[in-house]
């Protein structure tokens, strides 16, 4: 999700975020029709069914494979005043571009978040350097809930240190607006926060409904099923069919469950995926760990692997270790700190989830033990890795594994 380094002003033209133009798609051979609207998959015909937006002429297109990649779309919760001006999802870069005019248009300077996960935290510090006072409402006890509740502690009041309001435990009820139509106000059930402008990050859903349509399976959280090769699954779509993005389920390696998690690293590594397997070739995609990395302003907030509750709903018996160390050795000038919270599954000691925050160098850490939960390594086995040490990058225990020998010992003595 690009739009908070555009919205904040770290990248400053549009056009940077666009990996490829229409004009080179079809420079490449490919028909690209913009401003067309699938309304219908045929899967028994092969055949898909499309309007164009401008003239409204409906046409059918028939097929040999067909490429579900339908994205997701933002939770945005059927309250009063929603619709009203002012009021931003951030999905698209049209999304983008208009809640950076409602700020160029805007009268006041302040601003309410709706929802404290990855996209409400990034866009409250893109706002921050927009020069707004901003509330962040959020109905989970602590922002991130990505991460363990403790963890997420250190995150609230980093972002109150940063001048944020975090509102926690509470529920939207209501938007208000003024006569001509636009936000002036964020309601819950115990207070009215006011606002100039209102940013939604609630998540998002997968978008299937032509699949479901179709009769294509999904799956417990609403996304598309595939095989490892991003075929869809069942005899309905009889090979013909592929899928990835934000629209799929996908394999949690540490949990063995599907999962639906809408990021960019994945959607690109599907793409990649399918077009070797359309193509003819032989390509899969086994599943994730779950990693994430953040950051608002200087503070980097990383995860991979399982929270606690994860492991519990999955019956997995653990032990949690949080350790605080720095980005470098203690001596070295400009030495940062981080919280790093380990879980390891009780007797075999296999590897189960890292959470990391923390200020410059704390975040891709995470990608340590990312390694180490795809190659399904011990936290004893973990302490043995032979990490890159020089004072300027870290202590002569790597943080990492230093959580890594404490859950060690604590799986080894439990």
């Amino acid at each position: 999700m690009r739009h908070p380094y555009w919205v904040g002003g770290d990248v400053t033209e549009r056009d940077d975020l666009i990996a490829r133009t229409p004009e080179e798609h079809r420079a490449r051979g490919i028909d690209l029709r913009l401003r067309t609207e699938v309304t219908e998959i045929d899967v028994a015909g092969r055949r898909v069914r499309a309007r164009a937006l401008d003239s409204g002429a409906e046409s059918w297109t028939s097929y040999d494979k067909l490429v579900i990649a339908t994205g997701a779309r933002p939770i945005r919760p059927d309250l009063p005043g929603m619709d009203a001006r002012g009021v931003h999802g951030v999905q698209t870069l049209d999304d983008g571009q208009a809640l950076l005019d409602t700020l160029a248009r805007a009268q006041g300077k302040r601003a309410v978040v709706v929802g404290a996960g990855y996209i409400g935290v990034e866009m409250a510090e893109a706002l921050i350097k927009r020069g707004y006072r901003v509330t962040v409402v959020n109905r989970g006890s602590r922002p991130m809930s990505t991460l363990d509740p403790d963890m997420g502690q250190l995150v609230h009041r980093a972002m109150e240190g940063l001048g944020v309001t975090m509102v926690n435990d509470a529920e939207v009820t209501a938007l208000r607006t003024t006569e001509d139509g636009h936000v002036r106000a964020v309601v819950t059930e115990d207070a009215e926060y006011p606002a100039d402008v209102v940013v939604l990050g609630i998540g998002v859903r997968p978008e299937t409904e032509l699949a479901k349509a179709a009769g294509l399976p999904l799956g417990a959280h609403g996304g598309l099923l595939t095989d490892l090769a991003m075929r869809v699954r069942g005899p309905l779509a009889d090979g013909t069919v592929w899928a990835g993005g934000d629209c799929v389920e996908v394999l949690d390696l540490v949990s063995g469950q599907e999962r639906h998690i809408a990021l960019g690293t994945h959607a690109n590594k599907h793409g990649q995926v399918i077009g070797t397997n359309v193509g003819g070739g032989y390509a899969t995609f086994p599943g994730v760990v779950g990693t994430a990395v953040s950051k608002v302003c200087d503070l980097e907030i990383a995860r991979t692997g399982l929270r606690e509750k994860d492991a519990r709903r999955v019956g997995l018996r653990f032990e949690a270790v949080t350790i605080e160390s720095t980005s470098r050795a203690g001596y070295y000038p400009d030495a940062s700190p981080m919280t790093v919270k380990m879980l390891a599954e009780r007797r075999t000691g296999r590897l189960l989830g890292v959470q990391i925050v923390g200020r410059e160098g704390a975040g891709k850490r995470v990608d340590i033990a990312a390694v180490a939960l795809t190659a399904g390594m011990t936290v004893e086995q973990m302490t043995a890795l032979d990490l890159g040490y020089a004072p300027p990058f870290s202590p002569v225990w790597d943080p990492v594994l230093v959580v890594a020998r404490k859950a060690s010992a604590k799986v080894r003595n439990g």
